[in-house]
């Protein structure tokens, strides 16, 4: 990715980076054909299924709501002649923070409403009740979809992607492995095949990075660190990336920049207590200590927008799907640094977030699983930045190492 100069004022919010309105890359303008084109190619089909793949930053989201906007106007328009006309479509995305924000971006636009973002299982369980068939169902954030039922959610049957194909003429949606956060949530590419085998599928692979404005040795690093490798340290670009011996001179940076160009966040892994009692939990490292994120769903902001969290941490969960300025990054203490490998190794013992790794039964291997998506949450927190990603691990000899190679660099 070339790299980009900061404006004089903050980046615009995740609202307008969203926007149906958004100039499209060439990349993302052909594949916002192809998805028009497989629609009207596979109107009249029983089941078709369109798949978008691509790591975080290449612009899925952003691709995916400029093509539904397209359509519902469409759909919705006095033209007749039109294939889309008086189709009958959605969007789904099993992400409490990114239904707020495309419903708040359905405020601007006369062709979309609200009632066409949904849950998928408020979705399917409204479908089933009323025996109605969708045209085409858009499902951003695919990889957050169940895998099996989950009664606490509502969800009765097996696999969330499986009854919304049975649901549609048409199914696109936004897959990416390497997103996947949950047990409940166990996607993988054999997986997928498995439910769309038989089908009309065609696949579509962004590769161009949009979000980190960082040369590729940045990107490289981020890649190898969540493959538990340390690579070189990059070199010095406009790109901060950054490593701390102290977790509250990072909070200090941060917020240094939040006031420069806000959207600039603290968030952490998973590794400090935190449970939905309304109550505040705490993120403490030596003289660091911040409140992990409230519990707010009904706020209409999203978390990432909101001024006042720059006083909280916030999680995977929380800024998944969105873009910060600036991120300072708290890796906890199971991210662990192997002196053997001079990489990384993960205590998947020392990892809080339960509610990941209920729903064991199935799987071939729980604990080569619990790893996996520990790394990807590390993989989801490293790639919010655009502009810098400051950087503090809990584990002394891992944060030693880091900074030593940050020294080393800048003496060189």
């Amino acid at each position: 990715m070339k790299e980009s100069g900061l404006p004089d004022r903050y980046e615009n919010d995740a609202a307008e980076k969203l926007s149906p309105e958004k100039q499209l890359s060439p990349e993302q303008q052909d594949l916002k054909n192809a998805i028009k084109a497989f629609c009207i190619a596979h109107q009249h089909d029983e089941h078709a299924v369109f798949l978008i793949e691509g790591d975080a930053g290449t612009g899925k989201s952003i691709v995916i709501n400029s093509i539904f906007n397209e359509i519902q106007s469409l759909s919705r328009s006095s033209d007749k002649s039109s294939p889309f006309w008086k189709t009958d479509n959605y969007l789904v995305v099993n992400h409490p923070e990114m239904m707020k924000l495309y419903k708040n971006i359905s405020e601007s636009y006369p062709a979309l409403k609200k009632k066409d973002f949904e849950r998928p299982t408020t979705f399917i369980n409204r479908m089933h009740k009323s025996g109605k068939k969708a045209d085409i169902i858009f499902v951003d954030e695919a990889h957050l979809l169940l895998t099996k039922s989950d009664k606490y959610n509502h969800f009765k049957q097996g696999n969330h992607l499986e009854e919304l194909i049975k649901l549609a003429r048409i199914t696109v949606l936004v897959f990416d492995e390497k997103q996947v956060l949950k047990f409940k949530s166990c996607w993988s590419q054999g997986l997928l095949k498995s439910l769309v085998r038989g089908l009309p599928c065609q696949t579509y692979h962004l590769k161009t990075q949009f979000r980190v404005h960082a040369h590729q040795d940045v990107l490289d690093w981020i890649e190898g660190f969540c493959q538990k490798k340390i690579l070189p340290m990059p070199q010095k670009q406009t790109f901060d990336l950054r490593f701390f011996a102290d977790a509250q001179d990072l909070y200090d940076a941060i917020k240094k920049e939040n006031a420069r160009y806000r959207l600039s966040r603290m968030i952490a892994t998973y590794d400090y207590p935190y449970r939905l009692d309304g109550e505040d939990h705490f993120i403490r490292e030596g003289r660091f200590t911040l409140r992990w994120d409230r519990s707010k769903p009904d706020e209409k902001l999203p978390w990432a927008e909101r001024p006042d969290t720059i006083d909280e941490v916030g999680s995977v969960y929380t800024v998944q799907g969105f873009d910060l300025n600036y991120v300072g990054l708290i890796l906890g203490p199971s991210v662990l640094y192997d002196p053997v490998t001079d990489g990384i190794r993960i205590d998947t013992s020392r990892y809080e977030d339960g509610a990941a790794f209920t729903g064991r039964d199935g799987l071939q291997d729980p604990e080569g699983t619990k790893e996996r998506i520990m790394l990807n949450a590390i993989n989801v927190l490293m790639t919010r930045a655009v502009h810098g990603l400051f950087i503090y691990a809990s584990d002394p000899a891992l944060r030693k190492r880091l900074v030593q190679m940050q020294a080393s660099r800048d003496a060189a």
